[in-house]
C-alpha cells in the first residue's frame, strides 16, 4: 500500500467557530485562523493564522477583512453557513482544524554593497548557502543596478491643499542616504509626497570665543 503523500505541511487545532457578534469583539491583535484558500492556490480545509485589517468594534456590515500572517488580505462572513468562517484556539473546541505551517520567508531586500562587483555577489550568495544549507538559499528574482557616489536628503513633504501660493508646505526629512536606493521603500504619510534633494551638510556660523 502506498503511503499517502502529504502536499502540504499542517499542524492540528482544537478551534470553535465565532459567530458574528463574537468576531465583533475582536481587536487587530487578537489571533485568528481563516481559509488559507487564494486566487492563485486552492487549499480546501486548511487554515493560516491570521489578525482583523481594523477592530471589530468598527464592522460596518458586510465582509470582515483580515491580513495572514502571509501577508494576504481576505474577506470573511462569520454568518454565512456555506462560507469558511473565522475560528479561534481553543483546547475544548468541537472541532479540529488543519492549520497551514510557515515554509520560511522571502526577504525583499533593497541591499546596498559597497563596490559591488560579480565576485562581491557570488561571495554574498555563498555566505548565505553556508549558513541556511547548499541549495536551500534560491535566488528567483534578482535587480542589480550601480548608483553613483552621491548623498541625498529624503524629506517628506505635506501636499498643500486649497488655493496655490499660500505659505511653504510642511517637510520633514526621513533619511540622509547615498542615491536615493531607500526612497522606493519608504512607507510616506497620508497627504504627504517624498522629496529628494542633494545633501547639504548644515553648517554652524555661530561665532566662536
Amino acid at each position: 500500500m502506498q503511503p499517502e503523500r502529504q502536499i502540504v505541511n499542517t499542524e492540528k487545532i482544537a478551534a470553535r467557530r465565532l459567530s458574528l457578534e463574537e468576531v465583533t469583539k475582536l481587536g487587530v491583535n487578537d489571533r485568528i485562523f481563516v481559509s488559507a484558500d487564494t486566487a492563485e492556490l486552492k487549499l480546501p480545509d486548511c487554515y493560516v493564522p491570521a489578525f482583523l485589517t481594523k477592530s471589530g468594534e468598527d464592522f460596518e456590515g458586510g465582509s470582515i477583512t483580515a491580513r495572514t500572517a502571509f501577508q494576504e488580505e481576505v474577506s470573511c462572513l462569520p454568518d454565512d453557513e456555506n462560507d469558511a468562517g473565522i475560528y479561534l484556539a481553543d483546547d475544548n473546541g468541537p472541532v479540529t482544524i488543519e492549520v497551514l505551517q510557515s515554509a520560511g520567508v522571502v526577504l525583499d531586500l533593497a541591499l546596498f554593497v559597497p563596490g559591488g562587483d560579480k565576485g562581491a555577489l557570488t561571495a554574498l550568495y555563498a555566505a548565505a548557502r553556508q549558513a541556511f544549507g547548499a541549495d536551500v538559499v534560491q535566488i528567483w528574482r534578482q535587480g542589480l543596478k550601480e548608483v553613483p557616489d552621491v548623498k541625498v536628503d529624503i524629506f517628506e513633504e505635506q501636499i498643500p491643499r486649497g488655493r496655490k501660493g499660500g505659505d511653504s508646505p510642511k517637510r520633514d526629512r526621513r533619511a540622509i542616504d547615498t542615491y536615493p536606493t531607500r526612497a522606493d521603500f519608504i512607507d510616506f504619510s497620508a497627504g504627504w509626497k517624498p522629496v529628494v534633494e542633494m545633501h547639504r551638510p548644515v553648517v554652524d556660523d555661530t561665532p566662536t570665543i
